[in-house]
C-alpha cells in the first residue's frame, strides 16, 4: 500500500543529536576533547572572526592539548561550493585527521560539506544535495564551536551550500544527511557576546524562523513541537536585550538555548517556505540568511496563517499576547503584529529594497556578477526565477500551506517592495497571495497596480 497517497509524511525520521557542551567557558574544553578523541592534527574552518581573538585563543588551546592546527579562514557568508572544496583540499594537503568549525552556520555548513567530500574521495560537494545523499557514514571527526545565536548547525544534520559551477547556478541547495551530524557541539554564550548587534538580531531571526516553521509545519513531530514553541518564547523575551546589550549574559545565554532547541526541533520536525525564500534570496543576492528571514517572517506567517490559525494563536500567546478574550483568527493576527514589532525593534529593514542601507551585508560582493551593488530592485524575471527556486527547495514540502509559483512570486514581490505591515485583518485572509494576490497589499504601489478605480 502506498501510504504517501494518504499521508504526506507517513514515516517520520528522528535524526540523532551530537554530544554537546553548553555554558560559559565551554569552548576551553575543545582542545582537550579533541585530544581525548585521539586527534593529532585538525583543520580549523572559519571566516576568520577578525577582531575577536577567538581563533588565536582556540589555536593555543588545541596546541596546549597536544593537537596541531592548520587554519582555513576564507569561509564566506552563504558558503559556496568552492569554500567546501578549498577547505577539503587544505584538510587533505595538511594530512589532518579531524575538523573544527568555529563561527556560525557558514563555517559549520562548509565543514559538513568538506567532511562528506573527504569521505567520498574528493568528489564535488554539489553531488550530495538532498536527503541522506552520502554513500558512507564514515566521516572525519567534527567539533563545532558556535559563536552565533542563529543557525543551530552545530547540532543538526542539515547544511546549505551555494552552487556556483553547475548549469543550475545560482542555486542554494539543502543537504539533510545523517552523515553530517557533528561529533561534538560546543555553545559558549561568552563567544556570542563578540557579535556585532546586527548579527545578534539577524541570527536571532533565523532562530525564530526555525522555531515557528517547525511548530506550524506539516510534519508535526509531537516530540519537537513543544521545543519549538519554547524557542519562540525565548526569542521574544531575550532578542531585543541581547541585540542592544550583548554583554547581558543571561539574555545571551537564553538566546543560545533558543537557537539550540529550535535547531533540535527542526532536525526532525523540518522547516517550510520561509527558508525556501531565504535560500532563493541568498542564491541571487548573497545577503545574510538571517536578515532574509527577518524580512520574510511576517510575509510567510501571513501566507501560512489560514492553514494553521490555531498554531499561530499559540505563537501569539508564547509571544506574550493575552489571547483569552480573542477568537482564534484574532489571536493569530496578533502573532503577526508581534513578529513585525520584534523584527522592527531589532533593526530589520522593511523590505529587501532597503537592505543596502544596513551594515554587514555582502551586497554585490558575492560571486554572482548580476547581483546589485546598492539596492535590490528585482525584475519580474528575477522574481519568477526565485519563485521557481522556492518551488524546488527541500524545505517547501514541510510548509503547512501548499505553495504555487505565483504565490511564491507575490510573497517575494512583497518582501522586495512593500512595507512590513499586517495584511490579514482586512477581510481577505484566505486570499492573501496565490489566489488573488493584489488583495492584502495596500501599499501605494499595490494600489496603483490594482485594476480599475483606486
Amino acid at each position: 500500500m502506498d501510504t504517501s497517497k494518504i499521508f504526506e509524511f507517513p514515516v517520520k525520521e528522528f535524526f540523532k543529536q551530537p554530544r554537546s557542551l553548553l555554558g560559559a567557558g565551554a569552548y576551553e574544553n575543545a582542545g582537550p576533547e579533541a585530544a581525548a578523541m585521539g586527534l593529532k592534527h585538525v583543520l580549523f574552518v572559519t571566516s576568520g572572526l577578525r577582531g575577536t581573538g577567538i581563533i588565536d585563543e582556540c589555536k593555543t588551546n588545541f596546541e596546549n592539548a597536544g593537537v596541531s592546527v592548520t587554519v582555513y579562514d576564507k569561509v564566506e557568508t552563504n558558503p559556496k561550493d568552492y569554500n567546501v572544496m578549498d577547505s577539503y583540499k587544505a584538510f587533505a594537503d595538511a594530512e589532518c585527521d579531524g575538523f573544527v568549525s568555529i563561527g556560525g552556520g557558514s563555517s559549520h555548513d562548509t565543514t559538513k560539506g568538506a567532511r562528506v567530500v573527504a569521505a567520498h574521495d574528493g568528489r564535488n560537494v554539489n553531488e550530495f544535495q538532498g536527503l541522506n545523499a552520502s554513500e558512507t557514514l564514515d566521516n572525519p571527526a567534527h567539533i563545532a564551536i558556535n559563536t552565533t545565536v542563529g543557525t543551530g548547525s552545530e547540532t543538526t544534520p542539515a547544511y546549505v551550500i551555494t552552487d556556483t559551477t553547475s548549469p543550475d547556478a545560482p542555486h542554494k541547495w539543502v543537504g539533510f544527511d545523517r552523515a553530517t551530524t557533528t561529533t561534538l557541539a560546543i555553545n559558549d554564550p561568552v563567544l556570542c557576546m563578540t557579535q556585532p548587534p546586527e548579527y545578534v538580531a539577524y541570527t536571532g531571526f533565523d532562530t525564530m524562523a526555525h522555531a515557528s516553521e517547525c511548530y506550524v509545519g506539516r510534519v508535526q513531530h509531537l516530540s519537537t513541537t513543544p521545543q519549538a514553541l519554547s524557542a519562540v518564547k525565548l526569542v521574544q523575551e531575550n532578542l531585543r536585550e541581547a541585540t542592544y546589550n550583548p554583554h547581558n549574559y543571561q539574555a545571551m545565554e537564553n538566546m543560545v538555548w533558543a537557537q539550540y532547541i529550535a535547531a533540535q526541533a527542526f532536525s526532525s520536525g523540518l522547516l517550510g517556505i520561509l527558508h525556501s525564500l531565504s535560500h532563493a534570496m541568498c542564491a541571487y543576492y548573497d545577503i545574510h540568511h538571517g536578515l532574509n528571514n527577518g524580512v520574510g517572517l511576517p510575509r510567510v506567517w501571513t501566507y501560512n496563517q489560514p492553514a494553521a490559525p490555531d498554531k499561530f494563536a499559540d505563537i501569539a500567546e508564547a509571544m506574550g499576547v493575552d489571547t483569552r478574550d480573542m477568537s482564534t483568527p484574532q489571536a493569530a493576527d496578533e502573532a503577526i503584529e508581534e513578529v513585525i514589532r520584534l523584527v522592527k525593534d531589532c533593526g530589520c529593514p522593511e523590505n529587501f529594497s532597503r537592505v543596502a542601507e544596513y551594515p554587514k551585508t555582502r551586497m554585490g560582493q558575492g560571486y554572482y556578477e548580476g547581483g546589485p551593488k546598492e539596492a535590490i530592485q528585482s525584475s519580474d524575471e528575477e522574481l519568477q526565477k526565485m519563485a521557481e527556486h522556492m518551488m524546488t527547495d527541500l524545505c517547501t514540502p514541510g510548509n503547512p500551506r501548499d505553495l504555487t509559483t505565483e504565490g511564491a512570486k507575490e510573497i517575494l514581490r512583497d518582501c522586495v517592495y512593500d512595507d512590513m505591515a499586517t495584511k490579514t485583518n482586512n477581510g481577505y485572509r484566505q486570499n492573501v497571495w496565490g489566489m488573488d494576490p493584489i488583495k492584502g497589499r495596500h501599499t501605494p504601489q499595490a494600489l496603483a497596480e490594482r485594476p480599475g478605480p483606486n
